[in-house]
């Protein structure tokens, strides 16, 4: 879910926040969805679509689980294992 409206952030970077203002950019729809992840197992998700009207074939798909849920704290340990550094090769 957006916590602030996309315009307050994006009037730091100009193209955002002038396609917003001119309304190229439309919410195209929201929802959730379970994932199953391998090790994690179940993660529900919140979903937003952000498609523009110039050009339908481009859109932003963005995921994001509660805070304080099990599947925030699953996606904490994946990122996790994103940060830590890769194995050095054997040999």
């Amino acid at each position: 879910m957006l916590l602030r409206p996309v315009a307050g952030p994006g009037t730091r970077v100009p193209g955002p926040a002038t396609w917003w203002a001119a309304h190229h950019v439309a919410l195209r729809g929201v929802g959730t969805k379970v994932l199953h992840h391998p090790v994690v197992g179940d993660l529900t998700l919140d979903w937003d679509t952000l498609a523009s009207t110039t050009d339908t074939d481009q859109q932003l798909v963005v995921r994001s689980a509660e805070p304080g849920s099990p599947s925030h704290d699953a996606l904490r340990i994946l990122a996790s294992w994103a940060d830590a550094p890769a194995d050095s090769p054997a040999g």
